[in-house]
């Protein structure tokens, strides 16, 4: 068993990122895997809120770093998936408390032990980023379809490519087809073709995101959630599945189009 260790970023703030990343690790350890979360965004964590653990940190990555604690007494055990962990980023200490060689001598660490390492990279550019993204293997890019957001998605992008991590995806979160068909809010289509990187997975607009986060209890554990649907096909497909994307709004021919952009049909 050898993790890979997956970096989700985003270049604006707000966009959904790290539930996204809440989501993603909970569809993966449902689907038997065994995986770890790490909080990257040092100062500013919310990854142990989403995931309803906040109540049960003892140390933090921070912790771990400058040696007055083991990694494993780091690592919050999940209240749904016994093989699912957490290690909170530290809220009194600033990004330059982690350094880029640190994160990649943790995920090394967690390497032989699990199959995934799911990082939640803070926003923007600057020394959180480049501590998340120092150890992937992957980098999930997640924007919402507006425009300021797709700006700063292209520019992390540019760095993505720069720094060599292979191929970044994009996650298109938050999609309102009616808003989309009343030409208020660009088009799948449209963040395609100004961000022209692989699509792995489109989440619509659903009020029950919200309300799970808030509860501390991801969407995918919602079964009827459509959101909580696209994050486990997202899940699936960073295991290697070929899953088709949701047909999010039947009649307009748009959801044949992003199949064929994709290559699944």
């Amino acid at each position: 068993m050898t993790a890979q260790v997956i970096t989700v970023t985003s270049g604006k703030g707000g966009v959904g990122k790290t539930t996204a990343v809440a989501n993603l690790a909970t569809a993966l350890a449902a689907d038997g895997r065994k995986v770890v979360c790490i909080d990257g965004d040092i100062g500013l964590r919310n990854l142990d809120v989403v995931m309803g653990l906040e109540n049960r940190i003892v140390y933090d990555i921070v912790d771990v770093i400058e040696g007055r604690c083991k990694l494993r007494q780091a690592m919050i055990r999940d209240k749904h998936h016994p093989e699912l962990y957490l290690i909170p980023a530290a809220q009194t200490r600033d990004k330059n408390a982690v350094s880029p060689s640190d994160m990649i001598r943790i995920c090394n660490d967690l390497r032989a032990d699990y199959d995934f390492v799911v990082i939640d990279s803070p926003a923007g550019i600057e020394r959180g980023f480049r501590n998340s993204i120092a150890a992937a293997d992957r980098v999930l890019v997640v924007t919402n379809p507006e425009v300021s957001a797709v700006r700063d998605a292209d520019r992390v992008i540019g760095i993505l490519e720069a720094e060599e991590k292979g191929n970044p995806a994009l996650i298109l979160n938050r999609l309102n087809p009616v808003m989309v068909k009343q030409h208020d809010m660009l088009s799948a289509e449209d963040v395609l073709d100004l961000l022209a990187i692989q699509l792995i997975g489109i989440v619509p607009e659903d009020e029950n995101v919200i309300v799970g986060s808030n509860r501390g209890t991801p969407v995918v554990l919602d079964p009827k959630s459509r959101a909580g649907q696209a994050f486990r096909n997202i899940a699936k497909r960073l295991q290697g599945q070929d899953v088709p994307f949701m047909d999010l709004d039947k009649g307009t021919g748009l959801w044949n189009r992003i199949q064929k952009i994709t290559g699944r049909k």
